[in-house]
C-alpha cells in the first residue's frame, strides 16, 4: 500500500530565487517542484510551514510551531514527514524535533547548498544538489525506523548527532549513520499554545572559553550575572577541560542561585566530554552540569525540553540525567 508522504517547506536555499536569495512563495515554490517530481513513486502532500523563513533567524518557537504541525498531521494519518529545511540551522532544527516527536514518527529533514530553480524562479538550475537531496530524503523516510533523520548528499544521519561542517561544499553535514543503533529517544512532547509562549522567553547562551588568564575569566563570566539566563553553556578544551579556582567556582554557585543551569560542555565538534582529568576534579562538588549529549545542536535541545518540562533551576539539575 502506497503511504503518503507530508512533504513541509519551511524556506532555506532549497527554495530561494532571486539576487539576492530569498525564500520563494510557498504556493509558486510548490507547483514548480511538483513539475520536476516523478509523483509515480510517492504518494506525497504538500504543506506549509507555520514560519518560512532563512533558517539563520528561526528560534525555538519556530521549531515547535513545526512540530505542532506535524503532531497535527498525524491525527489526520499522517506518519511519514518530510521537511525541507534551510542549512543553517538544520542541525538544531533536527535535534529539537528528536527531542521532542520522540520515536512517535518517521521525519527526515533536507535542505541544499544551492537552490532548486534559477534566479528568475521558472527553470531548474544548471548546477544544484536540491532534487537529489530531496529524491533521497523521500526515498529515505519509507524505509527508516521511527525517529528524526538529516538526508544530505546521499548520507542518512540520526537527527541527534547531525552537525554543519562546511560552508559550501555538497557534503556538508557530518553525523552518525543511521544505520548505527544509538539510544532511542522514548520521549514525546504535545506541543501546546502556553509552550509556544513560553518558549519565546527560552534564554540560552553557548560561550566558547579562551585560553586567557582566570581573572579574565572571571570578570567576562561575572558579566553574565547582570541578566541572567536559563542556561549558560561553557565550551572548555578538549574533554570539557577547564581551569578555574575558588572565586570562579564560587560564581557558578552565583548563576544557580540566579536560576541559571551552567552546563559544561567541549569547544572539540567530536567526541564526548570526560572528567577523569585532574584539573576537572572540581566539577562534581559544584553547581555545573555536564554534558552527555552528541553536540552542541543536541544539548541546545536538550536544555530547551527540560526548560519545557520544568520551571526552575532546581528541577534541570534534578532532571538532567534522566
Amino acid at each position: 500500500m502506497m503511504k503518503n508522504i507530508a512533504l513541509i517547506y519551511m524556506g532555506g536555499t532549497f527554495g530561494c530565487v532571486g539576487d539576492p536569495l530569498a525564500p520563494m512563495p510557498a504556493e509558486a515554490f510548490f507547483i514548480k517542484l511538483k513539475e520536476l517530481l516523478n509523483e509515480d513513486i510517492h504518494s506525497i502532500e504538500c504543506f506549509c510551514a507555520p514560519v518560512i523563513k532563512d533558517s539563520s533567524a528561526c528560534t525555538a518557537p519556530d521549531w515547535l510551531a513545526l512540530i505542532q504541525s506535524i503532531q497535527q498531521l498525524q491525527a489526520q494519518d499522517y506518519q511519514h514527514f518530510v521537511i525541507i529545511h534551510g542549512t543553517d540551522t538544520m542541525s538544531y532544527a533536527c535535534a529539537v524535533l528528536a527531542h521532542l516527536l520522540g520515536q512517535s514518527a518517521y521525519v527526515v529533514l533536507t535542505g541544499s547548498q544551492y537552490p532548486l530553480l534559477n534566479a528568475a524562479g521558472e527553470q531548474p538550475r544548471e548546477f544544484s544538489d536540491a532534487l537529489e537531496n530531496l529524491c533521497f530524503a523521500l526515498d529515505s523516510v519509507l524505509q527508516i525506523k521511527m525517529g528524526v533523520y538529516l538526508a544530505f548528499n546521499r548520507e542518512l544521519v540520526h537527527g541527534r548527532t547531525a552537525l554543519k561542517q562546511h560552508t559550501t561544499e555538497l557534503k556538508a553535514f557530518a553525523g552518525i549513520d543511521a544505520e548505527v543503533k544509538i539510544p532511542p529517544q522514548s520521549y514525546t512532547h504535545t506541543i501546546s499554545p502556553q509552550d509556544l509562549v513560553k518558549a519565546e522567553q527560552f534564554n540560552c547562551m553557548s560561550v566558547m572559553m579562551q585560553p586567557i588568564g582566570l581573572d579574565q575569566q572571571l570578570r567576562n563570566l561575572k558579566q553574565l550575572l547582570n541578566s541572567p539566563l536559563h542556561f549558560l553553556i561553557l565550551q572548555g578544551f578538549g574533554t570539557g577541560n577547564l581551569a578555574v579556582n575558588q572565586e570562579l567556582i564560587q560564581l557558578f554557585d552565583e548563576f544557580y542561585s540566579a536560576g541559571c543551569a551552567v552546563i559544561l560542555t567541549t569547544q572539540v565538534p567530536f567526541g564526548s566530554t570526560d572528567q577523569r582529568y585532574a584539573i576537572a576534579d572540581w566539577v562534581k562538588d559544584s553547581k555545573v552540569l555536564l554534558n552527555d549529549s552528541y553536540g552542541h545542536a543536541d544539548l541546545y535541545a536538550k536544555a530547551l525540553k527540560m526548560y519545557l518540562q520544568y520551571d526552575t533551576v532546581e528541577q534541570w539539575h534534578r532532571h538532567w540525567y534522566d
